[in-house]
């Protein structure tokens, strides 16, 4: 596998061989690669890659920050505290979890749960840019800042943009609390639930889930 992290090295920009290459990789090939990667940090102390799950043609795309440590033991997005309220969140909207794909901006967990750092978000970028572009999804929810500011933009602000829908790339892109916010701070909870008529209402809208 090719090592563009090696040293501390940012990956390569857009248009250079390196995002190409990985742009061509089918399913397979990019869960095979993923499951192998050695580019930041975080793979020496895993236990489990987190690589995502769901429909690999679904409409709806939920992206967290990073795994915890139930993921990191099951190898699954979103299936400790934080995923237990996400299944609770979605049957609010009458949405089912087996219909949406999940992933992470970071495909290992990072220790002790801190943010994911940039470079270790830069080295995962890849693998979640092809997964987006395989799914195709009408819409991605963004699960928390650190994932907002990765795919909406680098100062998206959580507690004031929080539900607002943004286009682009001929998506729409929405961003909520994360869930472990909402178990340590339960009084957000009204607020999320209004992103969430407001994601139901873009569902019905652009897709055929309902």
């Amino acid at each position: 596998m090719l090592d563009w992290h090696k040293g501390g090295g940012r990956a390569p920009g857009p248009g250079s061989f390196g995002v190409r290459f990985f742009m061509m990789l089918n399913w397979n090939e990019l869960e095979a690669q993923c499951l192998s990667c050695q580019k930041c940090a975080l793979a020496d102390k895993r236990t489990n890659v987190v690589f995502g799950v769901g429909p690999r043609d679904a409409e709806v795309m939920f992206i967290g920050e990073g795994p915890g440590e139930q993921e990191d033991l099951q190898g699954e997005p979103f299936v400790g505290p934080a995923g237990k309220l996400l299944d609770t969140m979605l049957e609010l909207i009458d949405l089912d979890r087996s219909k949406v794909y999940i992933a992470n901006v970071v495909k290992c967990r990072p220790p002790r749960n801190r943010d994911p750092q940039p470079a270790e978000q830069d080295a995962c970028a890849e693998w979640l840019e092809r997964q987006i572009a395989l799914v195709n999804p009408r819409l991605i929810v963004c699960l928390g800042r650190i994932a907002a500011m990765a795919m909406i933009k680098p100062d998206f602000r959580i507690t004031r943009e929080h539900g607002q829908w943004f286009a682009r790339d001929g998506r729409r892109y929405m961003a909520m609390y994360h869930p472990s916010a909402l178990l340590r701070d339960p009084s957000k909870r009204p607020e999320t639930f209004e992103d969430l008529v407001s994601l139901r209402q873009a569902i019905r809208e652009a897709c055929n889930i309902y």
